[in-house]
């Protein structure tokens, strides 16, 4: 009886045994499957970010994050209006920029004025006065004349076309030839230093001390005597806003140059042997690229205020050229400021468009090209 006890107690201890090393392989397997998942999903997360990473270039990179930006959006459908407007406009247009509305035209205005007559009485006066023009002048805005015209007979609507393309061509000219001279001497100054960056920035120091209205004005009439055509007029004034307008570049050149030079890879340029004009320009100057374009952006709007500003002032682009600032220029008198808003009004909200549009571009690209900013 007790032998049989015996054997039944080690068949249950053989059971218990295998029950437990079943359990042990089970566990065993499943955790081998839990690493092999595991190892899986890492391969797969690594890979995926691997591919992710060389997927997004630094290009993409900006784009996506200027184009998180409302106000970018926003800035970029002012500027691709302003520029469909201005180039592909006149294209559909009946009236050309010099052409003047030969029919006669008969027009009113109504004055009225008060004054005290000798007894201490107000009087009131209505004078009504009708002119009878050569030309359709100051007519009212109708299918034919979209904005109406001006007093030389022009028509408001195609002249602001061409006026833009005046504005907008002298923005990037200005903004692109100011660049170039800012970065050859900044970088020169940036990179030699010593008694080169003391000299060129001496003469940066000038060029903005310089008082810009009076010699502006001494400008005007000095080109003046010169009798020169409005074509030519326009080059002028190109060449006048680039010359106060080109220092600020320079200083930011030789800023971020002073910073880069003692940079491990311009060591390595010197190990090389590489040419004083391949290290500023090959190796220096794309380094600063990112913040020469957000300056050029922010400096389009300006130029194009300032070239609106000359243009009122008598100083830029004359009649029978077309320029914003020039139509703007006519609010001086009282009768066209009253009874005439749209021949200057209009004027008035492109340049506002075209200022807030690349300002907005402008402050997008800053955002997106800050290396601390989120991704």
């Amino acid at each position: 009886m007790e032998n049989e006890l015996e054997n039944v107690d080690e068949i249950a201890v053989s059971e218990t045994t295998a029950a437990v090393a079943v359990k042990t392989d089970k566990l065993a397997i499943a955790q081998s499957i839990s690493d092999a998942a595991d190892e899986a999903t890492t391969i797969a997360e690594s890979g995926e970010e691997e591919e992710t990473y060389k997927e997004i270039s630094p290009i993409r990179l900006v784009m996506r994050r200027f184009f998180r930006s409302k106000l970018s959006i926003v800035g970029l459908v002012m500027i691709a209006f302003l520029f469909v407007f201005s180039f592909l406009g006149p294209l559909f247009c009946k009236w050309g920029e010099e052409e003047v509305d030969e029919t006669p035209t008969e027009f009113t205005i109504i004055q009225n004025y008060t004054y005290v007559d000798e007894n201490g009485d107000e009087i009131t006066v209505v004078e009504e006065f009708t002119y009878i023009g050569k030309t359709n002048t100051y007519a009212s805005p109708s299918s034919n004349h979209l904005l109406g015209t001006d007093d030389k007979g022009f028509d408001v609507f195609v002249r602001l076309m061409y006026g833009g393309r005046i504005s907008l061509m002298i923005g990037f000219i200005v903004v692109i030839l100011e660049t170039v001279i800012g970065i050859v001497i900044g970088g020169i100054a940036g990179y030699f230093g010593g008694w080169v960056d003391q000299v060129l920035m001496r003469v940066v120091d000038i060029f903005n001390c310089i008082p810009t209205l009076p010699i502006l004005l001494i400008a005007s009439a000095v080109i003046d005597s010169w009798q020169l055509q409005p074509d030519q007029q326009i080059y002028v004034l190109m060449v006048i806003i680039t010359m106060f307008s080109w220092s600020g570049v320079a200083r930011l050149v030789r800023g971020q140059i002073i910073s880069l030079r003692e940079q491990e890879y311009m060591t390595a340029t010197e190990v090389m042997g590489l040419s004083t004009g391949r290290k500023i320009f090959r190796h220096l100057i794309p380094n600063v690229m990112p913040q020469l374009i957000v300056s050029m952006t922010l400096g389009l709007g300006s130029v194009i205020l300032y070239e609106s500003t000359l243009s009122y002032l008598g100083l830029g682009v004359q009649l029978p050229k077309a320029a914003w600032g020039t139509m703007i220029a006519q609010v001086n008198d009282p009768i066209i400021f009253q009874y005439h808003m749209n021949v200057w009004l209009p004027a008035g909200i492109l340049i506002v468009i075209a200022v807030l549009g690349f300002n907005f571009v402008g402050d997008g690209l800053r955002d997106a090209m800050d290396p601390k900013a989120r991704k």
